[in-house]
């Protein structure tokens, strides 16, 4: 079976499954970017307010771009992390993201009520969650 990347550019992955995934969140990550530049339709599906504020979406344009900006920083440490496995700094700098992505996540949902538990907001809370209990299990085997 022929990969529509090469290989080449890809982690190894004789060095676990973490690098390829974390370059493939990476990917997926700058997508999101690319569509809150474009348009606040994923940023307000996203945010979709609450029962509290009659399912209002707070989304505006300079949210959704500011939310863009700082997704797509995420997507560069995971990336680069990807290929730096073995690089603390890079190691602990993605496990941060993902700290960081789950706290405001849950804080929106839980603090703000800018969210709900359903729909696409379901999926970053999974990835976040997921992602931090795999690099903390793994650290070790990665860093020594």
């Amino acid at each position: 079976m022929t990969s529509i990347i090469p290989q080449s550019l890809l982690p190894p992955t004789n060095q676990g499954w973490l690098p390829p995934w974390l370059l493939l969140v990476s990917v997926i990550s700058t997508a999101n970017s690319v569509q809150s530049y474009l348009s606040t339709e994923y940023h307000a599906h996203l945010f979709i307010g609450s029962s509290s504020t009659n399912n209002q979406s707070p989304s505006t344009p300079l949210a959704s771009r500011t939310f863009g900006t700082w997704t797509l920083l995420s997507s560069v440490i995971r990336a680069y992390a990807a290929y730096n496995i073995h690089n603390s700094v890079a190691y602990d700098l993605a496990t941060w993201t993902y700290g960081i992505a789950l706290a405001h996540f849950v804080s929106e949902w839980a603090i703000y009520g800018t969210a709900q538990v359903r729909g696409r907001f379901v999926m970053p809370l999974i990835f976040a969650s997921s992602a931090l209990v795999w690099m903390a299990s793994q650290r070790a085997a990665y860093l020594g």
